[in-house]
Parts: C-alpha cells; sequence; structure tokens
C-alpha cells in the first residue's frame, strides 16, 4: 500500500537477514501488520504471539516495539500492554498542516530540476494519474489511494532529500492509521485528479513557486475532505 515498502524475492531477504538484527525484522514484521491494518488502531500487540509466529524471544519483540513507539505508531500503557495507536483529531491535524509543508517544499525543488530529470519525473507523474484514473472510473478507493501515495512519493524522491524523505515516511505512515478506516470511501478522487493535473502542469513548466503552493493547499484539501468524510453518517 505504502510506495517505499515493497515486497522482496527469498533471496533478497535471506541478504537482508544477514545485515539487519533480529529487533529490525521483528519491527518491519509488526510495522507492515499495522500498516496493512491486519492490527487495527486500538488494537493490543500480543508480545507472546508475535515471538511465537516468527520464532524468536520476547526480548526482540520488546526491542521492536520501543522502536515502534519512538515513531508515533503504536503506545505503550501500563499494566496493560502495547497497542495500535488512535490519533487524536488534533494530532491529524498536525501532522497534515506539516505534511503540506513537506509536500509543498518537495514540489518546489521537483520544479526547479533540471530540464531532463524534470521530464522524467513528469512521466513517471502522468503514469501514476493514469492509474488513479482507471482506479476512479472502478470506483476502486484502495487503488486510487495507492496510486495517489505513489504520485506524492515520487514528487518527494525527486527532492533528492534524504531528512526530507524521512520525515515524510514518518508523518505519512502516521496519517495512515488515519486512514484505515476510509479505505472504501471515495473522499472527492474526481476533485483530487484536477489537483494533480494542475500540480503536474506546473511542475512541467518549472514554475517553482506556483508548484509549491499547488501541492500544499493540495494536502489542506485532502484533509479537508477527509473531515467531511468523518462527519458523514456511516
Amino acid at each position: 500500500m505504502l510506495p517505499w515498502i515493497t515486497a522482496s524475492s527469498p533471496a533478497d531477504r535471506i541478504a537482508g537477514i544477514r545485515d539487519t538484527s533480529l529487533s529490525k525484522l521483528v519491527r518491519d514484521q509488526i510495522l507492515s501488520s499495522i500498516l496493512s491494518g491486519e492490527l487495527s488502531p486500538g488494537e493490543r500487540i500480543n508480545e507472546p504471539d508475535i515471538a511465537t509466529q516468527m520464532g524468536v524471544s520476547r526480548v526482540p519483540v520488546r526491542e521492536a516495539l520501543r522502536e515502534l513507539e519512538s515513531t508515533g505508531l503504536v503506545a505503550s500503557r501500563k499494566h496493560a500492554g502495547v497497542f495500535v495507536r488512535v490519533l487524536a483529531a488534533k494530532e491529524v491535524a498536525d501532522l497534515y498542516e506539516l505534511r503540506s509543508v513537506l509536500d509543498g517544499h518537495a514540489a518546489r525543488r521537483a520544479a526547479a530540476l533540471p530540464r531532463a530529470p524534470r521530464q522524467a519525473l513528469i512521466s513517471v507523474l502522468k503514469g501514476h494519474m493514469s492509474v488513479m484514473s482507471a482506479a476512479a472510473r472502478r470506483r476502486d478507493v484502495q487503488g486510487y489511494y495507492a496510486a495517489n501515495l505513489a504520485f506524492h512519493w515520487a514528487i518527494v524522491e525527486a527532492a533528492d532529500n534524504e531528512p526530507l524523505s524521512d520525515t515524510y515516511r514518518g508523518v505519512v505512515q502516521r496519517l495512515h492509521l488515519s486512514r484505515l478506516k476510509n479505505l472504501s470511501r471515495d473522499l472527492g478522487m474526481k476533485a483530487s485528479q484536477s489537483e494533480h493535473q494542475q500540480i503536474v502542469a506546473a511542475i512541467a513548466e518549472g514554475d517553482v513557486a506556483r508548484s509549491q503552493e499547488l501541492l500544499s493547499l493540495h494536502v489542506t484539501a485532502a484533509h479537508a475532505r477527509l473531515l467531511e468524510a468523518d462527519s458523514r453518517p456511516t
């Protein structure tokens, strides 16, 4: 679902195991379960079950959960255990505000790219837009959402700023928790597509100020659409 989490081959996984600590492997497995919705917001994470499933002791599981807690994805409760976090409305609003700044800055840097890499980015973005358009016609909200995330991530990657990318991943992963309950609901795909077209046009023209403004406003509008969806009766 998230563009930076990709399936790997058995050979890749074996190579990764050689260079990765046990706690990080457990962390990645728990992270995957959270982001896929297998572990739902508010759900308790059962340490013994995870240890048994992965064939490890509870020590690396505890280490993995401590690391995930530092990212804001899980929270420990005294005498109760560790739970997948449920984000409060204020935190979601704050994260969208930060994301609008990050996306806007990434768009500004992307629009400032030399002509050849900028054109290559535009080709990638148009590919994601094509996938989104097809998903919208099928009313495939999850397919649209995945392509939408890939669209934004392509712009962030084009900014070529590792701290920006790391911060962006953390923000979007936390926001993903607030989106899990809405992955079957249309949050304004038609309006979103129109906004994407304007963003791509501005980046293609190399208009750094307009690219930054449009993408920042697009993220703000996405939050407004989420709030509107949450206010509707289910």
